[in-house]
């Protein structure tokens, strides 16, 4: 098998979220979240443990930049704790909460890696959510005002910026399903939680377009590539319905499309109406410079008329990953071959892409995860292939995750980290999966799989 390279200047980095690793949950000013919360109500974690030490990255950031360092990463994307900054959610900052982004923004740049911050990973000051978080108009505004603090603070030296990770998360497995925090079930209140959530994405694009700061802004979202479970055509119906619900809802308002009218007829059916105002979309639409995408695997789609948003998922076909994920490789790659479909060849960084492998270590010093190698290079194969062949710009690549971590609801029982935590001790020990990845990085490339 041959090297098929990247183009040069393509970007190599990993990926982390502030609640997963920070620890340090109660240190320095820090306000609650709504995952300090949430951990604490009984039978919420699979494990029963919580975020509060984590992977204790507040303390330890600097030996996570060398490990970075080490692996030849070029850039690394973080994310900023609201309420570590704003421990109220509003009003006056927190100096230790900002000094240490500042030193580990500092860290990185020293390092020659370039970050990349995300505003919003899940964990709202639980003070707002006392005032009824995303479900409230006001949450919008307060995240925009949250953004500016932040370009301020950092805008000189932090030139990419995405505003939320995975809105379809906080709003469906927040607010609808409620297995994730705040935990609500309420379908009229998931419906506002996507509309403020989108109208915050557009506030905060808007300040920091004010800001003057030079970079460049995006937002990422939670995706799947849709496949059809047979070749009739009420499937093929069906498929697209599920673009509708799980990726057009939350893309088509950023790109000037609005709801899909299949989502607003199901929800106004059944007492949910998005809660837009005059202007709304034009704000959410204001333009951005990129396109994140989170990708884990793909769905397959049946019809089902008995639905109310006729389809349903079909049964697996394919060897399942420890978080119930199909191992489908092929499908990053067609996945931004169809998002660059269906909105324009827009620039594109894959945020998020990764591998649950629990497996254990050989010794203190080995951890042959081969079945996270396997199935990355799956995946890379499949997008450089849509590269090369012009079928989308992808200007980068972030590994999920740079370190195993606090997995939300599944507490720390699955590991996606190419470096491996001890979290009785901290060790931290690169796993093969991280000697492969120095190593693609080194060729800007892959074996072809």
């Amino acid at each position: 098998m041959t090297w098929v390279r990247f183009p040069e200047g393509f970007e190599w980095g990993a990926a982390t979220a502030a609640y997963q690793i920070e620890g340090a949950a109660l240190e320095d000013g820090k306000g609650l979240s709504i995952w300090d919360v949430f951990c604490r109500q009984p039978g919420r974690i699979q494990t029963g443990e919580n975020g509060d030490v984590a992977c204790d990255h507040y303390h330890r950031f600097r030996e996570d930049v060398a490990l970075m360092h080490l692996l030849g990463l070029q850039t690394y994307r973080f994310s900023v704790s609201w309420p570590r900054v704003l421990p109220f959610g509003v009003g006056a900052a927190n100096p230790k909460g900002l000094d240490f982004y500042d030193r580990l923004v500092d860290a990185l740049l020293e390092a020659g890696i370039k970050p990349c911050v995300t505003l919003y990973h899940w964990d709202l000051p639980q003070a707002l959510q006392d005032r009824g978080g995303w479900i409230e108009r006001d949450t919008a505004y307060h995240f925009a005002e949250y953004a500016k603090l932040m370009f301020d603070r950092l805008g000189g030296r932090v030139t990419r910026w995405i505003t939320h990770n995975e809105p379809i998360v906080t709003a469906m497995a927040g607010h609808r399903l409620g297995f994730l925090a705040p935990g609500i079930r309420d379908l009229p209140a998931t419906a506002r939680v996507i509309h403020h959530l989108l109208l915050s994405h557009g506030l905060a694009v808007q300040a920091f377009r004010a800001s003057g700061r030079d970079g460049t802004i995006g937002i990422t979202n939670a995706n799947t590539s849709y496949e059809a479970a047979d070749d009739r055509a009420e499937t093929a119906i069906a498929v697209e319905l599920a673009r509708d619900f799980g990726t057009r809802l939350f893309h088509g308002p950023v790109y000037g499309k609005g709801y899909p009218t299949s989502v607003v007829r199901t929800y106004e059916a059944k007492g949910a109406p998005f809660p837009a105002r005059a202007q709304d979309f034009e704000v959410i639409a204001t333009p951005t410079d990129f396109l994140g995408v989170n990708l884990y695997s793909r769905e397959r789609v049946a019809a089902d008329l008995r639905r109310s948003v006729g389809y349903r998922p079909a049964e697996p076909t394919l060897p399942l990953t420890p978080m119930g994920y199909e191992r489908a490789p092929h499908a990053l790659g067609d996945f931004v071959r169809w998002i660059s479909a269906e909105y324009g060849r827009l620039p594109i960084f894959v945020t998020e892409n990764g591998v649950c492998d629990n497996t254990e270590p050989v010794s203190d010093t080995e951890i042959a995860d081969q079945g996270r190698i396997s199935l990355l290079g799956g995946f890379l194969s499949g997008l450089v292939r849509a590269v090369v062949e012009g079928a989308a710009d992808v200007r980068g690549y972030y590994v999920w995750s740079l370190l195993d971590n606090f997995e939300w609801a599944f507490g720390t029982s699955k590991r996606f980290g190419i470096v491996w935590v001890d979290y009785a001790t901290q060790r931290r020990v690169p796993k093969a999966s991280a000697l492969w990845y120095k190593e693609v990085i080194r060729q800007n490339g892959v074996r072809l799989s």
